[in-house]
């Protein structure tokens, strides 16, 4: 089978047809060029991953089974980013679950940057990630799990910007939708204006609208209520516990919010230092620009092994880096022909010397009876 690499024209057949001959490998073949062949069932194999479409509508490959069978090869490839070097304003970073794999993207502006797989959201595989990108101005992130560990490591002197949409999401998990008291109430309302904060001096406001919640409520974020004398324990309380806080999940909403304002981590977009850098205050470009994509397209070819899931993701985010290479340049030979297994020959290892038989013996009574056997 030729390789299809450095192809030269080598004279034709006698039934007219062009002959060519492989610069690589040597070999020769008439009819249709090998390379064009294997660019033609890729672009039509990655016109199928990246799209909505089944495969029996993919015309020029015949039938659905003549398409995963000519197509088959193309799952080899696995695409990569090269690093650039280049250093960005601002880096939006998140993950994406795949089954029991986790992908971590970054994205810098309508360009994705890279991707790490991993099991979990943790410190080691966010810092793989980060490692790879010179430290940016600013970089957004929803907080998951590791990802300040990564940063404080990678990235020591790059600003972070808490994802804003999130930390709502977070504060409203925790008063649910209806806080039935008024402090909740109050604390909800403050954490709803969070997106709408567009200037410096909003955002000053905002924080003492913060302390002035705590000037009113924060007897509350301190109550403790103890066991003893106390019929009544939550189910969430441990068997050896002597007290928990009276509203938990009040105080885990306002910490959340004290500890974020403390950072600085709120109103990093609103800096004058960052002014005319037009940093984003959410996650909202590699959430609905790079992952709900993801999902439709996994959505689209539900179906699929792991494997294959992770493959195309893996095309996804590399036909949507800033200058991928074209597809059939990642063409190699031990894509479309993978080595064969070598079979060994098996050789027995000497048994040795005889030590328990499996023949019969007239010792014990086992041999091969001849004759009559005593019937009349």
């Amino acid at each position: 089978m030729i390789c299809g690499r450095g192809l030269v024209r080598n004279g034709k057949t006698a039934a007219g047809k062009q002959r060519y001959r492989c610069l690589a490998c040597g070999a020769s073949r008439s009819g249709e060029r090998p390379d064009v062949s294997l660019r033609a069932e890729l672009d039509a194999f990655l016109g199928w991953l990246v799209g909505t479409g089944s495969q029996q509508g993919v015309a020029s490959l015949g039938t659905a089974r003549s398409f995963r069978r000519r197509t088959a090869w193309c799952w080899n490839i696995t695409p990569q980013i090269p690093v650039t070097g280049e250093v960005h304003d601002q880096i939006q970073v998140d993950g994406i679950y795949v089954g029991s794999w986790c992908c971590l993207i970054a994205v810098a502006g309508d360009y994705v940057l890279g991707w790490q797989w991993c099991d979990t959201e943790k410190k080691a595989a966010w810092a793989a990630l980060l490692a790879r990108f010179p430290a940016p101005t600013v970089v957004i992130t929803d907080g998951g799990s590791g990802i300040a560990a990564a940063l404080s490591e990678c990235w020591s002197e790059t600003a972070v910007q808490r994802c804003l949409v999130h930390v709502q999401r977070n504060v409203r998990t925790y008063l649910t939708g209806r806080p039935r008291t008024e402090a909740g109430r109050a604390l909800l309302r403050l954490g709803r204006t969070l997106t709408r904060i567009t200037t410096a001096t909003e955002a000053a406001a905002w924080l003492g609208g913060l302390n002035d919640w705590h000037q009113s409520y924060g007897q509350l974020v301190k109550a403790r209520t103890y066991r003893n004398g106390n019929p009544i324990v939550p189910g969430w309380v441990r068997a050896n516990q002597t007290w928990w806080y009276t509203h938990d999940r009040l105080r885990k909403a306002y910490r959340l919010l004290e500890r974020l304002s403390q950072a600085g981590t709120l109103f990093t977009y609103l800096r004058t230092e960052f002014a005319g850098l037009e940093i984003a205050s959410t996650t909202n470009r590699i959430e609905g620009g790079t992952n709900a994509q993801l999902r439709l397209l996994l959505r689209s070819h539900r179906g699929m092994s792991e494997e294959h899931r992770k493959r195309a993701i893996e095309w996804y985010l590399y036909l949507h880096s800033e200058q991928p290479m074209p597809p059939a340049k990642l063409i190699k030979a031990q894509h479309h022909q993978p080595p064969k297994p070598t079979t060994g020959t098996s050789t027995e290892d000497d048994p040795g010397p005889e030590r328990y038989s499996s023949g019969l013996s007239a010792e014990e009574g086992l041999w091969t009876r001849k004759g009559w056997a005593g019937r009349t």
